[in-house]
């Protein structure tokens, strides 16, 4: 049983809150996936406290069932993009359905990933299915919407701290888990390219969808 305490919370006005809103939301507008990454570095704290702020999110029974690993090292990045092109072209080649290829296609993407070996960092963000306690299984709970909270807490983060980032998911993902030695009870879940935008990079002209597309009022 948990010791419970106050919560540390402090209410703001409908005027505040108001403003605060319109902030965020101007400023998640600008957020843009890009693949066009620069080699310029940045200190490892920085995308440590991204990470933390991340595992701050609500999970199923407080079972925190992720872990993110942090890539700088040239080698095992270049390992990386290998394993990850060698799927993305059997994806291209023949996995993907014509439909979902004429859908990517205005993206202007393809097989080929030279962003893993130029941003400074890759994050590899591992599900944890189970945990093993003194030779016994336990299972963790919404292991999938807990880990995507935190992914998207991360996506989010990484932008306000003024870095940005890549979804990048070349499935299968089971490379990763080889690559890094990772444990059995653990799965990748995404594979994020992180630092700054290459000079001159461009990302696509692309609109959202509209409130009313997006929200339902009952």
């Amino acid at each position: 049983m948990y010791d419970f305490k106050a919560i540390d919370f402090r209410q703001l006005t409908p005027e505040q809150m108001l403003e605060r809103s319109r902030a965020v939301l101007d400023d998640s507008k600008k957020r843009r996936s890009i693949r066009d990454f620069s080699p310029e570095k940045f200190p490892r704290e920085i995308l440590e406290n991204i990470i933390m702020t991340a595992s701050s999110a609500p999970s199923g029974a407080n079972k925190q069932p992720w872990t993110f690993c942090i890539v700088e090292d040239p080698k095992i990045k270049s390992e990386i993009r290998k394993a990850a092109e060698n799927e993305e072209y059997e994806n291209y080649h023949g996995r993907m359905s014509d439909t979902w290829l004429r859908d990517l296609a205005p993206l202007g993407t393809d097989e080929h990933k030279p962003f893993l070996e130029i941003a400074p960092y890759l994050v590899v963000i591992f599900k944890r299915v189970y945990e093993e306690v003194e030779g016994e299984k336990h299972n963790n709970y919404y292991v999938n919407e807990s880990v995507g909270i935190a992914s998207g807490m991360f996506i989010m983060a990484l932008h306000q701290a003024g870095l940005a980032t890549l979804t990048h998911t070349p499935s299968p993902m089971n490379f990763l888990q080889k690559i890094l030695n990772r444990p059995e009870n653990e799965r990748a879940f995404l594979l994020l390219p992180v630092g700054y935008p290459a000079e001159g990079a461009e990302v696509p002209v692309i609109s959202k969808k509209k409130r009313k597309e997006v929200i339902e009022l009952f």
